[in-house]
C-alpha cells in the first residue's frame, strides 16, 4: 500500500490565478481554452487520490441515490474532452502517469477520482436552490463531505464568515445562468502552514487562520459548468499548492 506523502507541490501557480483570486466573490469569468487540464503534480497527486479512494472511500466520495444520472453525465463530459496525455480505449482510460483506469458507469465519481486530479461536486436544482447530490473530494480545504452531501448551497457554506445573503443570491444566479458549453471559473488563494492536501474539518472545529509568513500557498481554480442532465451543474476544483521561498533562500 502506498505510504501517505509528506507534501505534494506544484512548481508555480497558474498564470493569472493570483489576480483572479483577489477579485470580489463570486468573481466568475468565462473559461478561455480547455476547462480540464493536468499539471506537473499530476502523478504525485494521483497516487494520493487513489490511496484515499482505496483506504478512506466514505470520507472522500459520496452520492445520493438520485444523483447517479447527473454524475454519469459529468463522467461522459470528462471522457469527451480528456486532455493531451490521456487515451480512451474500450472502456479504459490510459492516464499520463502510465496507469490504466477502468470506466465504471455504476461508480462514475470514483472513476473521475481515479482519472482526474480535480475534485468535483455535482449540484442539482431542487426547488429554489442547487443541492449537492454527489462529490469526489479528495483534497478538502477545511470542510467535510459528510456534512454537506444532500444540502443546498446556503447550508453548504456554513460557517463561511463572508458568505452572506447577497453573495449567496449571486452564486445561485450564477448556477442558474451558466450555459452548456460555456463554463465559468474563479479562484481562491490562502496561506497555509500545513502542506497536506487532505484537510477535512467539521463545522464545529476551529479553522486555522493563514498567516502572511506561512510557507505554503494553496489555491483552488473553481470551474462551474452546465451538464447535459437537466438542472445539474458541476463544480470542479483544481488544487495548486506551492511553497514560498524565504529571503534566506535567495
Amino acid at each position: 500500500m502506498d505510504a501517505k506523502p509528506t507534501s505534494i507541490l506544484q512548481k508555480a501557480l497558474p498564470e493569472g490565478q493570483a489576480v483572479r483570486a483577489a477579485a470580489r466573490l463570486p468573481s466568475m469569468q468565462p473559461v478561455v481554452g480547455p476547462w480540464l487540464f493536468c499539471d506537473d503534480a499530476y502523478g504525485a497527486q494521483m497516487v494520493e487520490r487513489r490511496r484515499l479512494l482505496d483506504t478512506q472511500l466514505d470520507d472522500v466520495c459520496a452520492m445520493q441515490p438520485d444523483g447517479l444520472v447527473a454524475a454519469r453525465s459529468f463522467l461522459n463530459d470528462v471522457l469527451g474532452c480528456l486532455p493531451e496525455g490521456f487515451a480512451l480505449d474500450a472502456g479504459t482510460v490510459r492516464c499520463p502517469d502510465g496507469t490504466s483506469q477502468t470506466v465504471d458507469w455504476d461508480q462514475p465519481l470514483q472513476t473521475v477520482g481515479r482519472i482526474l486530479q480535480q475534485d468535483v461536486c455535482i449540484l442539482e436544482k431542487r426547488g429554489d436552490e442547487h443541492v449537492l447530490t454527489g462529490a469526489v473530494l479528495c483534497f478538502p480545504a477545511s470542510w467535510t463531505l459528510a456534512e454537506k452531501i444532500g444540502r443546498p448551497l446556503v447550508r453548504i457554506h456554513r460557517p463561511v464568515a463572508d458568505y452572506d445573503a447577497g453573495i449567496a443570491a449571486r452564486v445561485q444566479r450564477l448556477f442558474d445562468g451558466v450555459q452548456r458549453g460555456r463554463p465559468m471559473w474563479r479562484a481562491n488563494l490562502l496561506r497555509y502552514s500545513d502542506p497536506a492536501l487532505f484537510q477535512p474539518r467539521l463545522e464545529v472545529d476551529k479553522r486555522p487562520v493563514g498567516q502572511p509568513d506561512d510557507p505554503f500557498i494553496r489555491s483552488e481554480r473553481q470551474t462551474v459548468l452546465r451538464l447535459e442532465h437537466p438542472d445539474a451543474v458541476a463544480f470542479v476544483i483544481h488544487t495548486t499548492l506551492v511553497q514560498v521561498r524565504s529571503e534566506k533562500d535567495h
